[in-house]
C-alpha cells in the first residue's frame, strides 16, 4: 500500500487471510526520510488498522488549521506538520518549493489532513487538495471510501469531488466490484442512506475495472476528476462560479 492510505477493511483481510497478525502501518514522506509515525505490533487491532500509530522518537508533530496556522484540538481535522532530524534540508536547487513546504521554524507541511486521538495515535483522513466542499460542508473522501469498502460487492473504491453549479462540488465514487459480484448505483446509494451523512452519499457512481495510476501504482485522482467531468458533461470551473 506504499504511497496511499490503506483502507481498514483491506488491513483486516491482510491480517485474517494472509495470516499476518503483526502487520503495522507507517506514515511519512520521501521528504521526511521517510517514516514519522508507526503503530506497534502490540497495539490492539483497532489502533493498528485504523490509525498510523504515534509519532516516532525524536520527531515532533502538530496538527494545524490550514487557514489560520493555529494548532487544533485533539479530535479535530487539520494539516499534519512534522519537525526533527528526519526532515529534509530542502529540494535540490528549488528554494521556492522548499520555502512552500518548510516554514521558518522548520516545520514540514505535509499537505495531509489528520486527526490526533486522545491517546496520541493519528488518523490520516486525506489530502487537503482532495477534500470536497459540498454546500459548505467538508467531505473527506477517505471517510466515504472506508464506508463503501464494507459493502460485500466492492473490491476497490476511490472518491473524488466534481464541480456542481448548485453545491460547488458533488461526491463522485469510482467503484470496482469483486469478481462475480453485481451491484447497481441505487443499491450502493441505498447502502449509504442512514449510515453516513446525506452530503457524503455519492451523487455520481462510476463502475470501472481500473483506475488511472502512476508507474508506481499510485492513484491519480486528478485524472479521475478530468475523466468524470468530461463523461458527465460538467463545467470544470463550476466551483469558482457557483
Amino acid at each position: 500500500m506504499a504511497g496511499a492510505p490503506c483502507p481498514i477493511e483491506v488491513m483486516r483481510q491482510v491480517i485474517d487471510r494472509l495470516h499476518a497478525p503483526e502487520v503495522t502501518i507507517c506514515y511519512g514522506m520521501t521528504e521526511t526520510s521517510p517514516v514519522s509515525f508507526q503503530s506497534a505490533v502490540d497495539d490492539d487491532l483497532e489502533l493498528r488498522v485504523s490509525t498510523v500509530g504515534r509519532v516516532h522518537p525524536h520527531v515532533e508533530c502538530k496538527i494545524i488549521d490550514p487557514e489560520t496556522g493555529g494548532i487544533v484540538p485533539r479530535g479535530v481535522a487539520g494539516e499534519l506538520c512534522t519537525r526533527g532530524y528526519s526532515v529534509m534540508l530542502g529540494y535540490w536547487n528549488n528554494v521556492e518549493a522548499t520555502d512552500f513546504a518548510i516554514d521558518a521554524a522548520r516545520w514540514m507541511h505535509t499537505g495531509d489532513l489528520a486527526i490526533m486521538r486522545e491517546d496520541g495515535a493519528v488518523n490520516i483522513s486525506g489530502r487537503i487538495k482532495d477534500m470536497i466542499i459540498r454546500g459548505g460542508e467538508n467531505v473527506y473522501p477517505r471517510e466515504v471510501e472506508e464506508f463503501l469498502y464494507t459493502h460485500p460487492a466492492v473490491s476497490e473504491v476511490q472518491v473524488i469531488g466534481v464541480p456542481d453549479a448548485r453545491y460547488g462540488e458533488e461526491v463522485c465514487a469510482w467503484v470496482r466490484l469483486r469478481e462475480g459480484q453485481h451491484a447497481t448505483v441505487e443499491e450502493l446509494r441505498d447502502f449509504c442512506r442512514g449510515q453516513i451523512a446525506t452530503c457524503k452519499i455519492p451523487r455520481y457512481i462510476r463502475f470501472t475495472t481500473e483506475f488511472p495510476t502512476t508507474v508506481t501504482g499510485k492513484i491519480q485522482k486528478f485524472k479521475m476528476r478530468e475523466i468524470s467531468i468530461a463523461e458527465l458533461g460538467l463545467v470544470a470551473d463550476a466551483v469558482k462560479t457557483a
